[in-house]
């Protein structure tokens, strides 16, 4: 019986995760299974694009795994039992010896009446096209509500503006819209909504979604044929139905290899791992941070499973990068405190950065050890028996 790896989704945390531990963990006594409710790897970063209209390229989970020995399973996740080692799934019931756990996150609602009946989103493949089906049955003059001035929003409001002239594109934030950037980055942020025609209303606080539009705190009405709740995430509650350590966010607490602090044999990463970063915060929900957390989390597992030393990688934050339509973007240095710095690029040079960066995150996910050396390492335990076991 061979040790049963199981990886819970397959965004940019857990298909890049997945090919990794085929990599270095021998086929003779590990058995690597993905659950992913879809068939194809969806670019999240991207779905806002998806949404304005853009086509983007299929990547079928089952060509990036073809010929490294991961299994994949279409199915959507119901629940996991930590204390029996069982994920249940709408087709059945799987166990694991060790579990990575990177089903990532949606859309926060924040209990805001109306926004799961009447608004629509870009966290999902599913979402973003039924957000694009509206807008092409939106005639001219159409008007577009987007919600939330998080990179999210502004990313959204643009690509929207910018792919559909013929809308009327509003943006409502709560704050003051980019105030968390740079004097020089928010004033090239705002020449950009300018130029794109780019409503937008600042201190402002949406209390309700209806299904003309949305009512702000004091009263204030904005008509609107398709809202986009652009609000912040929110990790699935499926870790929190478990009896996994989690934080009041609902991700799953960790040490610093990526392991439940709960469950030995759990791991996570990506925006469902809840890990304290070097500048003593919290890791923000993003790529990169996907990026790092999967990179720790697979070295850890090959490292507690073969006996070799378990290395980390750092956990920084370098900043915000921020598409302002295909022809203009923002790339916005931080420090270690995840404030702005002074530095920032921006226009053309900052959009073909951003497009470059997208472009290798997503070949990266299927070649996850391109050009080094490929080296699989046999378990230290009997196979089938438990990670913990097989660290002893």
């Amino acid at each position: 019986m061979k040790h049963r790896v199981v990886v819970l989704g397959a965004g940019y945390a857990g298909a890049y995760s997945a090919c990794i531990l085929a990599r270095r963990l021998d086929p003779a006594d590990t058995e690597i299974t993905v659950v992913n409710a879809e068939p194809d790897f969806v670019e999240r970063m991207r779905l806002h694009q998806v949404a304005a209209g853009q086509d983007l390229k299929t990547r079928p989970l089952a060509d990036m795994f073809a010929g490294t020995g991961v299994r994949l399973r279409l199915a959507r996740v119901e629940a996991v039992d930590a204390e029996r080692r069982t994920v249940a799934l709408d087709d059945g019931e799987l166990g694991y010896d060790t579990l990575l756990y990177t089903l990532g996150s949606t859309v926060a609602d924040h209990g805001v009446p109306g926004v799961a009946e009447h608004a629509f989103h870009v966290t999902g493949r599913p979402a973003a096209l039924r957000l694009r089906e509206r807008l092409d049955g939106l005639g001219q003059g159409g008007r577009v509500l987007v919600v939330g001035e998080g990179l999210t929003g502004i990313e959204t409001a643009t690509e929207i503006a910018e792919s559909r002239p013929g809308l009327q594109v509003t943006l409502a934030a709560r704050g003051e819209l980019g105030a968390w950037l740079s004097s020089g980055a928010r004033r090239h942020m705002r020449r950009a909504f300018d130029r794109l025609g780019v409503t937008v209303h600042e201190h402002t606080s949406i209390e309700r979604v209806e299904q003309t539009g949305a009512i702000a705190a004091g009263g204030t009405a904005f008509p609107s044929e398709a809202t986009v709740w652009c609000g912040g995430f929110a990790v699935h509650p499926i870790a929190a139905g478990s009896s996994l350590k989690v934080a009041g966010t609902g991700q799953i607490v960790v040490d610093n290899t990526m392991r439940s602090v709960s469950h030995a044999d759990v791991y996570a990463a990506g925006d469902s791992v809840h890990v304290i970063a070097g500048n003593g915060r919290p890791l923000p929900m993003s790529c990169a941070s996907a990026g790092f957390t999967s990179m720790r989390a697979t070295q850890a597992i090959v490292g507690h499973l073969t006996g070799r030393k378990v290395s980390t990688t750092a956990l920084p934050y370098y900043g915000n990068h921020i598409s302002l339509g295909r022809r203009d973007a923002i790339f916005q240095v931080v420090g270690g405190d995840l404030r702005a710095k002074s530095w920032y690029l921006a226009g053309r040079s900052a959009a073909r950065v951003k497009n470059g960066i997208l472009n290798s995150a997503a070949w990266s996910v299927g070649h996850p050890t391109f050009g080094m050396p490929t080296r699989k390492h046999r378990l230290t335990a009997a196979p089938g028996s438990s990670a913990e076991a097989a660290v002893a």
